[in-house]
């Protein structure tokens, strides 16, 4: 596996994020975004493989080497867009195509429905449209969202003694991934502190969300997508394991494929980034 990539630090007006960058500086502009708790490390298998393309593999805010949000901030879906938005001002790409895997396809979705002007090609991996909720649960959510933030301060982090432990941790997170995958993940997202390691995300990502869009929201972004779309879907991942996706699928503007593997498909080994990278190579090059 090649892990030849520059690591570089973006100082955008309003936070400062970090990212992997692969491939030549004239390749074309395409921005790759991670899944929720992940980092940049989740396209360490997949980005050598997309020859010709210009990535930055980005660590979202709160992720990996990225700087956490001002205290009395949250982290909104749609702040994310905006973030993803600020990195290509800063690279002075006015089209740029996106590369998402699961959270990171959400986000990718949001901004390309939009500013369509902005979005050339969309690649997503296990991922389209966030969880839902409905307008007469919103009270509710609300609560229970408000409770988990005064909870929070009187929460620590888990520490690990040992990497390994924390590696194993990982396999069995949300969306289990293989032992290569965690160490891949893990090598990015610890830090050590007295007693072993911790992960250097804020705490702040596993509190319950404050507001969901509704099903007619999320899929009035779907619909105004104007780029060409691949959605692959991992037989053994998240979106097949909702009976309910497939029905969503019937008359939306994309290409679906489906691949073997998990939802880190792209990350678990090298046989499932290769065929991810032969699904996205050709499609994400195309004029």
């Amino acid at each position: 596996m090649s892990l030849n990539f520059e690591e570089v630090r973006l100082s955008l007006p309003h936070i400062e994020l970090a990212a992997h960058l692969y491939g030549p500086e004239d390749g074309q502009p395409l921005i790759a975004l991670h899944g929720w708790l992940d980092n940049a490390a989740s396209f360490a298998r997949l980005a050598p493989k997309l020859s010709g393309m210009r990535i930055v593999a980005l660590d979202f805010a709160g992720h990996g080497h990225s700087d956490h949000r001002p205290p009395g901030a949250s982290y909104a879906i749609w702040d994310y867009a905006h973030d993803v938005l600020q990195v290509a001002e800063q690279f002075g790409w006015q089209r740029f195509s996106l590369l998402g895997h699961s959270m990171g396809a959400i986000v990718s979705v949001l901004l390309a429905g939009a500013m369509p002007e902005r979005v050339e090609r969309l690649a997503l991996i296990d991922g389209l449209i966030p969880y839902t909720g409905e307008p007469d649960s919103a009270p509710q959510k609300l609560g229970e969202a408000l409770k988990a933030q005064l909870a929070l301060a009187g929460k620590s982090k888990p520490v690990y003694a040992e990497f390994a432990r924390a590696v194993e941790a990982r396999m069995r997170g949300v969306g289990a991934v293989s032992r290569e995958a965690a160490e891949l993940l893990a090598q990015r997202g610890l830090m050590p502190v007295p007693g072993g390691y911790t992960w250097r995300t804020d705490s702040r990502l596993t509190l319950p969300s404050p507001l969901r869009l509704t099903q007619a929201h999320a899929m009035a972004f779907v619909r105004a997508l104007q780029c060409p779309v691949k959605l692959i879907m991992a037989e053994q991942g998240m979106l097949f394991a909702q009976p309910s996706f497939k029905a969503l699928l019937g008359d939306l503007p994309l290409e679906v494929i489906s691949l073997p593997g998990g939802h880190h498909l792209h990350l678990d080994d090298e046989a499932g980034a290769q065929l991810v990278a032969d699904c996205c190579k050709a499609f994400l090059r195309a004029s």
